[in-house]
């Protein structure tokens, strides 16, 4: 009897806070590097002398291998167990930040930003994966995603922040040095406080013709977008990419169809609210980053800031998600995802659409109240988004789920970017942001709407 209880006691033991930080530090870092170059590119434009074709490509080559590899890596994930993947992920991701701080050319530099979002793609959707295994029951892994979205927020609002902060202190090649010490830290805590879910015994081996195709697919989506902005949507470059990501995709689904064991189970996307869930993925980044794509821009050419001014002028939306994700993970425990998620999508698509008081004259105190809103918006929204699109999917196939909703948000990432910089190139940069913002908004505000009709129970 007093055996039973020791037992019963243990399995009922909370796992507590390390395996959520230890995974947190290693996500931290991923998002991170999507926003923190931005403030940082004038500076590695001059070192290295490079031209605007490739400083475009140091920013965006990082999503272009994110986006690219994601459905591969989740399926690495369910293979092999998410713990591996995830170590294997911080490691790539670690050296190539020191190959970036030593890069003597934009060339080596855009080369190891590659690597980089490769490292990244391997620990995303092992991440979740190992939230969802190191916390079982609903209301503690509600909890968990909610600190898990906060991150992400926090990440991608303090990237411009702690950019700026650098690049006036120590140097831009500091932006990729801060990564080495936390990246270790994180495989240390990794290695010995997060437990490894058991590997997906039935799903062996790997499709790598669809391995092949659909990185071809999302590589060709992305760099059209990527590409578009600078050379326009007539471009060889553009058509080609478009035509390669119409041709891959159909062989693609037609090769997972197929497959006894596919990378992307498409059983998955037979539940609507996953995949409102997913499109929901989509039209959150795609808002959110063109704003912090331009918002920098518009500091830097209209207010006349430096590199720190413009750091310490985002403070207010990178904060909120510290205030805004916890709640919502609160919330969603309680209530289910929709409800934090609609509220949030609200909220934020009202931030947005306010940034239409920017102005070429406007006071810096009138656009504290429209960058509050964006950032407590998006920090609402995210953990309750991807909650949602995790509690549609089987166990075994949660590292496929979070390789499907990150896939869809750095497409919609890359999206957002490249909309707001063609906008910013053919109207000008007031007229540029205030025609993303409205795209934005009422991608929020579509994306809520989604979440009310689909995703409500």
């Amino acid at each position: 009897m007093t055996v039973t209880m020791r037992q019963s006691n243990a399995s009922d033991a909370k796992p507590g806070w390390l395996p959520l930080g230890a995974i947190c530090l290693g996500y931290f870092l991923v998002i991170l590097d999507v926003t923190v170059v931005a403030v940082a590119i004038p500076a590695v434009g001059t070192d290295l002398r490079a031209g605007l074709n490739a400083l475009q490509w140091v920013v965006d080559g990082y999503t272009l291998t994110f986006a690219g590899l994601l459905l591969f890596c989740g399926g690495l994930n369910d293979r092999l167990g998410g713990k591996s993947v995830f170590l294997t992920g911080l490691v790539v991701f670690t050296a190539a930040s020191v190959v970036c701080g030593l890069a003597p050319s934009a060339g080596a530099l855009i080369g190891a930003r590659l690597v980089q979002g490769a490292g990244a793609a391997l620990m995303v959707p092992a991440s979740l994966a190992l939230l969802r295994n190191a916390y079982p029951d609903r209301g503690s892994r509600a909890r968990a995603f909610g600190v898990w979205g906060m991150v992400a927020g926090i990440a991608a609002g303090a990237g411009p922040v702690l950019g700026g902060v650098l690049v006036f202190t120590v140097g831009w090649r500091w932006v990729f040095f801060l990564n080495i010490p936390f990246g270790m830290l994180g495989f240390l805590l990794t290695t010995r406080y997060v437990p490894a879910p058991a590997s997906g015994g039935n799903r062996t081996g790997l499709d790598l013709p669809a391995q092949v195709t659909g990185a071809l697919c999302l590589g060709g989506l992305v760099t059209a977008l990527i590409e578009a902005g600078a050379r326009g949507w007539s471009s060889p470059v553009v058509l080609g990419g478009i035509g390669l990501f119409m041709l891959a995709l159909p062989v693609f689904l037609l090769l997972e169809r197929r497959s006894r064991a596919p990378m992307l189970p498409l059983e998955l996307f037979g539940g609507q609210r996953f995949c409102a869930s997913a499109v929901i993925g989509v039209l959150l980044n795609l808002g959110f980053y063109g704003l912090l794509f331009v918002v920098p821009l518009y500091f830097q050419r209209i207010q006349h800031f430096s590199a720190l001014m413009i750091g310490v002028a985002m403070l207010p939306m990178a904060m909120m998600p510290m205030i805004s994700s916890p709640l919502s993970g609160w919330f969603a425990a309680r209530t289910g995802p929709y409800l934090p998620m609609a509220f949030g999508l609200v909220i934020g698509g009202i931030g947005l659409l306010s940034w239409l008081l920017a102005g070429q004259d406007s006071n810096y105190s009138a656009l504290v109240g429209p960058m509050v809103l964006t950032g407590f918006g998006t920090g609402f929204t995210m953990p309750a988004a991807t909650s949602s699109i995790m509690e549609e999917a089987p166990a075994e196939l949660g590292g496929a789920a979070s390789a499907v909703f990150n896939v869809a948000r750095q497409t919609g990432s890359a999206i957002g970017v490249a909309l707001a910089g063609t906008l910013v190139a053919g109207s000008g940069l007031v007229a540029g942001l205030h025609a993303d913002v409205i795209v934005g908004g009422l991608s929020f505000l579509v994306a809520a709407a989604l979440a009310v009709i689909i995703v409500r129970p």
